[in-house]
């Protein structure tokens, strides 16, 4: 079978039309009618039938669809492998990681990595942390470095760290000398950005809002947009010091105290499948456990 045509398929199951099929795959609309014309007679069935300007999946489409998107990873699969070992690479490493730790601590380890082992071709995916568990689960990943415990029962997490929840504000612009802003005035009057990492927002909400503090709130679900708002004056939040360690050193942020409140601590996590993992997973997981000792299950 001609993976074009499978390609083809695919492509206008997706979009329900010949000619943006086309348009995505840099071909004419007739050759995407040829494919399909070719495939259904292959097949010796109805693949799309016509409703206007548009095309619809016949019941057969549907049950097709699934076998060729397999068939057509399969494929791609194979042409990765291929290529890899003709590069040199002897072993592969997928890894998906959070984005807070691929921006902070994942770029030490895989240059640490990559240095002990480099006949290994490490794969890496940036996945929201409720995204990583059913991606490593599934096999679509060796490991997961996530910001929260996953809740699927086929795997292993380990704790790798844990670090402090800091208030951060942007820089009011005067010197070292000048006293700080008051922490609940912040607060009061600017716009409380939350829900920016996915474990810690509700418990410390509620915190914040048995001390009596009037909140005006702007969920922004990710951490480098958070800091973006910050500068632009836009609002303050929490965040895990990690994320905001270069824009505290370059004076862009403040981290204020907040006292009487207790601020929570964000963990990294290492999620892992049960079964047994390959050599090039154990190898990351020896440079985890010399960098970061213990690595406690959870």
């Amino acid at each position: 079978m001609d993976f074009r045509i499978l390609q083809t398929f695919v492509v206008a199951a997706a979009n329900e039309n010949f000619h943006q099929t086309a348009e995505a795959l840099f071909i004419a609309q007739p050759t995407v009618s040829q494919h399909i014309r070719l495939l259904e007679r292959e097949l010796g069935i109805q693949l799309f039938m016509r409703v206007g300007k548009y095309v619809r999946l016949t019941p057969a489409g549907r049950r097709f669809l699934p076998h060729a998107k397999g068939m057509l990873e399969q494929y791609h699969n194979g042409l990765d492998d291929l290529l890899s070992w003709r590069q040199g690479y002897r072993e592969t490493l997928q890894l998906v990681a959070s984005p807070i730790i691929a921006r902070t601590s994942l770029p030490h380890l895989v240059h640490r990595y990559t240095r002990q082992f480099p006949d290994v071709d490490i794969s890496i995916k940036i996945a929201d942390s409720i995204e990583i568990g059913p991606m490593v689960q599934s096999g679509q990943a060796d490991l997961g470095l996530s910001r929260m415990i996953p809740g699927e029962l086929q795997l292993d997490t380990f704790l790798i760290q844990y670090e402090p929840v800091v208030f951060a504000v942007p820089h009011n612009g005067g010197d070292m000398e000048s006293p700080l802003p008051d922490w609940e005035q912040e607060l009061s009057t600017k716009r409380l950005l939350t829900h920016n990492h996915p474990v810690y927002w509700d418990d410390l909400l509620l915190l914040l809002r048995r001390r009596g503090i009037p909140l005006r709130s702007m969920v922004v679900s990710h951490v480098d947009i958070t800091k973006r708002f910050i500068e632009e004056g836009l609002g303050v939040s929490f965040l895990p010091r990690s994320a905001v360690i270069r824009e505290l050193f370059e004076n862009r942020f403040i981290e204020l105290e907040t006292p009487g409140i207790e601020l929570p601590k964000a963990g990294s996590y290492l999620v892992l499948p049960k079964q047994s993992v390959s050599v090039a997973t154990e190898r990351f997981v020896e440079i985890l456990q010399m960098l970061y000792p213990p690595l406690a299950p959870v």
